[in-house]
């Protein structure tokens, strides 16, 4: 096993700090963002019963866009979308250690455009 780099175990902490203060309900779920090197990842979830509410990632393949900030935004749409198909208006946003920028902002201004409320 090699070392775990500065950056992983820098986020690791910043996500864990986040977490404590951040939880989602079933009116209110949490929207918990994961950013690969490729791929965006975006999932409502409802902290007290532990389940996953909706989801969207770039990996759908609706959401083949140009350029990475497009495909983000067409994920924090398309998440927005299925959420209101589940009848969930607002939810709390977890960047997940991530800085509230680029990649991470795109999603969740395309969410915001998409009618949800954060």
């Amino acid at each position: 096993m090699g070392k775990t780099s500065k950056k992983v175990v820098q986020r690791a902490r910043i996500r864990r700090r986040i977490r404590g203060k951040v939880s989602g309900t079933g009116e209110s779920p949490r929207l918990s963002v994961f950013r690969s090197n490729k791929f965006i990842y975006a999932q409502l979830i409802d902290d007290a019963s532990g389940n996953t509410l909706a989801q969207a990632s770039s990996r759908e393949s609706d959401i083949r866009g140009a350029t990475r900030l497009e495909r983000s935004k067409a994920v924090g749409q398309q998440l927005a979308e299925r959420a209101k198909a589940a009848g969930i208006v607002s939810a709390v946003f977890d960047r997940g250690g991530y800085r509230y920028h680029g990649n991470v902002r795109a999603l969740a201004e395309g969410a915001r455009e998409g009618g949800l409320r954060f």
